[in-house]
């Protein structure tokens, strides 16, 4: 590596992931999946009126934040309860579709 490369990498901002941890926004949507069942009403309609977004929406911005290194060092035991829901969930996917019965 010559110097302007050297001069190059020291000059570029690092990612926003290393720089700040979660977004807010992340940092709010663990703290709601934390303790979504203290709102009344269903969970979708919190999501409509907390994020403004759809269910749907949320639950792809979820399922990318809990892949992130950020969010297991904020909220390992949280994370690890999500990821593990989403495990279960694709294994009864996956079984239904191959006619599988699972106990």
């Amino acid at each position: 590596m010559d110097a302007a490369e050297s001069m190059a990498r020291r000059r570029r901002p690092p990612d926003s992931a290393d720089q700040a941890g979660l977004s807010p926004r992340e940092q709010e949507i663990l703290a709601f999946e934390r303790q979504w069942w203290k709102y009344a009403g269903a969970k979708e309609q919190a999501i409509r009126e907390l994020f403004a977004m759809s269910s749907t929406r949320y639950y792809q911005v979820l399922n990318q934040l809990i892949d992130k290194h950020e969010a297991m060092r904020a909220d390992p035991m949280l994370v690890k309860r999500l990821r593990k829901t989403r495990a279960a969930r694709q294994r009864t996917r996956a079984a239904r579709r191959l006619g599988i019965d699972l106990p």
